[in-house]
């Protein structure tokens, strides 16, 4: 074999290396400025659920029309001709970097906030992620234009290779580039990155063009064993690809609305998502379709028989659901890839499958939350991709008939238990030492446990099988533990939720308002402690002992609050006080200022209350400078913390807006961050004096009448915290602890960790 031989023969061996490293870098550079990029823009727009969903859309759609490109591009018979093309299009869109956000567009408007995003974004980064996004398809198509065409080498196996680029880069991201890195560096960081993968890009071009020559092969050409997909095949390809996309935000929300509030949740069915493709699209998987049917099918069912029981154990609620969406999610992509066409139709079938993901991700997005009340979309989706499932090839067997209607009648007897365990009679009856209402309770486990077992034997029917699921929900849904909520809304910033308890110690009944897990507050029903602020806003509480003091101090006070809850703190108001809230969602202030369902800002408030709608850091940037004697920063004790309102550039907006005697309360109560740390850093940062305080409930005080909290009071000099720092209870505090956060470093990963080790005092 002569010297030019082994060295094609070299090459040949180190090309698959070359398309795979060449597709993980542009994934990994894809999945790392979508984060990046968000937080560019926070600052200017503000951090509301609706802006992730808009970027995400914008995301979404860029894929798309990155995948469209790939397969418009793929037109072009030569690959040279292709490969310049595609080269001098990565060069243009490098033109608008370094990453910035571009100033075309002014500022953001208050009136089309989504408008301004969509325009700066497009013209931010639109260009290089549809450039990067393409990488995927096109380097698999010309991977059969080369390698597949001569050996036969499977070129699907390299968008396992893409999603193992976006898992490493989406766990990065949070544990090392954002802890580690400013905003600025991430953003330089990123620009140099697209320019390596030019050049990266570029050497497998060169490879290309020398192994496929200037035309497609003959064999290419359309043949008669080879037709293009029908539109049933195109139909499908999207259905399964729509369907996990939309499980996967539909489990996000509803672990974060019913069962844990956490941060960072989102990241684990991200990855678990990213990791059903690389699964599914190995050359060797490392799970079989036969055996993800059997798993699906049983966390299937489970998780359908669990799922309206909040109270459930966390673990076991994690475990099932998580479970039961990524074996779902691998049955749909490991179907995609066993209905995937010839490597000549590769293009359009990765086209359709982004458009399915598109779809699906939009429905929960932006048709949910304006069609349901709840995050119904979960189980509803999770139960029709059953019908994934083979249905078989014969009629069904009279055992699978019988199962069916066993498990059709269990699932109907467990609200039927339920509803006879709250009955006054049975609840006092007692049977060998168990009340009948526990033994009713335990009915309904057994009822639900029996159905689950019968869907599980009908798994090989897929029809069969979604509809025992179907009717387990529905009966599961029945016999739910949620009793006490009595009305249920929904936006685009979540689901809110008004529950009531019945506490004897406060008169009756307890009416309180919770968004997701994190409850916002409470408002006793009995007229003698309807107007006393309750949890958090107790008179015992640094909030209340702040409102107290300044009460005593002056006989008219102006007070901003960002985050309205139920409006407890408009209890303090007097004659002559003026309160302003500054709340992001609509429908919490129509929740609040409807006496049917709380009166603080009705029936209590004594001063003027006034609203202002919007993100609290822009709209508190147009009051007037100097004007609070109290300003509340209420907003950090869900598992979705606004970093963007902790910042040293935003603290020193805050403390313009303050009177010179002026006090800035930050509540900092999270049950998973410390976010103590970081909020003292940045109140010496930005030139405040500050004092924390860490309350403790009384052990005797009644349930809901107060709360444990952390709380910090800044001012913008000494004299103004002076009646406090008199106070014991007040203490002073350490500000060089952490680095402070600013709009160009936040660190959520340290202030997780901050708060397991003060839990786990072990850690280092």
């Amino acid at each position: 074999m002569s010297t030019q031989d082994d060295a094609a023969t070299s090459a040949a061996a180190r090309s698959p290396v070359l398309f795979a490293v060449t597709i993980f870098a542009s994934a990994t550079l894809v999945f790392l400025v979508e984060p990046m990029i968000a937080k560019l823009v926070l600052p200017l727009l503000g951090g509301g659920p609706s802006i992730w969903n808009t970027s995400l859309a914008f995301f979404q759609t860029a894929l798309l029309a990155g995948y469209g490109y790939a397969h418009l591009l793929q037109r072009v018979r030569s690959i040279r001709s292709q490969a310049l093309i595609h080269l001098g299009a990565l060069v243009l869109a490098a033109l608008v970097l370094p990453l910035h956000v571009t100033g075309v567009f002014g500022a953001p408007s208050s009136d089309h906030p989504a408008l301004w995003l969509l325009g700066v974004l497009t013209v931010t980064i639109g260009a290089p992620f549809a450039v990067l996004s393409a990488t995927a398809p096109l380097v698999q198509a010309w991977h059969a234009r080369t390698l597949h065409a001569d050996t036969g080498s499977e070129p699907y196996a390299l968008y396992a290779a893409s999603n193992l680029g976006s898992l490493i880069a989406l766990l990065a991201y949070p544990i090392l580039v954002e802890p580690l890195s400013t905003l600025r560096g991430q953003a330089v960081g990123w620009s140099l990155g697209y320019g390596a993968f030019i050049l990266l890009m570029g050497g497998l071009m060169v490879f290309v063009t020398r192994t496929a020559g200037q035309t497609a092969p003959a064999r290419e050409t359309a043949k008669a064993d080879d037709p293009a997909p029908t539109w049933r095949n195109r139909l499908t390809w999207v259905v399964l690809a729509a369907i996990p996309s939309s499980l996967m935000m539909g489990v996000t929300t509803h672990l974060t609305t019913d069962v844990a509030s956490a941060p960072f949740i989102w990241v684990v069915p991200l990855a678990l998502y990213l990791i059903t493709f690389i699964i599914a699209f190995s050359a060797k998987p490392a799970m079989s379709e036969q055996t993800t049917l059997i798993l699906q099918a049983a966390a299937v069912a489970a998780c359908a028989s669990i799922l309206p029981f909040a109270s459930s154990g966390l673990l076991l609620q994690l475990f099932v659901h998580l479970s039961a969406f990524f074996l779902t999610a691998l049955m749909c992509h490991q179907a995609l890839v066993a209905r995937r066409p010839t490597p000549r139709h590769l293009t359009e079938f990765y086209l359709l499958m982004s458009l399915g993901g598109v779809l699906g991700g939009g429905f929960n997005a932006f048709l949910a939350p304006v069609i349901f009340n709840n995050v119904w979309e979960y189980p509803l989706v999770l139960a029709l991709a059953c019908l994934v499932r083979p249905w078989g090839d014969r009629k069904v067997e009279p055992a699978h008939w019988v199962l069916f209607a066993l498990g059709c009648l269990a699932a109907a007897g467990a609200p039927l238990a339920t509803m006879a365990a709250y009955n006054a009679e049975i609840a006092k009856a007692t049977i060998l030492t168990m009340t009948g209402h526990d033994l009713m309770l335990m009915l309904v486990k057994v009822f639900l446990a029996t159905a689950v077992v019968c869907a599980f034997l009908v798994r090989s029917r897929g029809l069969v099988f979604f509809g025992l699921i179907a009717i387990i929900s529905l009966g599961a849904e029945g016999s739910g533990d949620k009793i006490d909520v009595l009305k249920s809304w929904r936006s685009f910033f979540g689901v809110v939720r008004q529950s009531e308890l019945t506490l004897p110690s406060l008169g009756g009944q307890v009416r309180m308002l919770s968004h997701g897990t994190t409850l916002h507050g409470a408002q006793a029903q009995d007229p003698r402690w309807r107007c006393k602020p309750m949890v958090y806003y107790a008179a015992e509480t640094p909030i209340g002992q702040v409102f107290m003091q300044r009460r005593a101090q002056k006989p008219a006070l102006r007070i901003g609050a960002v985050g309205l809850g139920t409006g407890a703190v408009a209890a303090y108001t007097r004659p002559g006080d003026h309160l302003t809230f500054f709340e992001i969602d609509p429908l919490v202030i129509r929740i609040a200022t409807d006496p049917a369902h709380f009166s603080y800002t009705t029936e209590c408030a004594k001063g003027q209350v006034d609203y202002v709608l919007g993100d609290a850091r822009l709209t508190l940037a147009k009051q007037a400078k100097g004007q609070f004697d109290i300003l509340l920063i209420d907003a950090f004790s869900s598992d979705s913390v606004p970093a963007h309102l902790l910042t040293v550039e935003a603290m020193e907006g805050y403390l313009t807006h303050l009177k010179p005697d002026g006090v800035l309360i930050l509540h900092l109560s999270n049950r998973n961050l410390d976010l103590r740390s970081p909020a003292m850093a940045v109140a010496y940062a930005a030139g405040g004096e500050a004092l924390l305080q860490r309350h403790d409930a009384a052990k005797t005080a009644p349930m809901l009448w107060e709360s444990s909290e952390d709380a910090l009071i800044v001012a913008r000099n000494d004299k103004a915290l002076a009646a406090f720092a008199a106070d014991p209870r007040w203490k002073p505090t350490e500000p060089v602890l952490v680095r402070p956060w600013t709009d160009d470093y936040t660190n959520l990963v340290g202030a997780l960790y901050g708060r397991f080790k003060e839990r786990w005092s072990w850690l280092p």
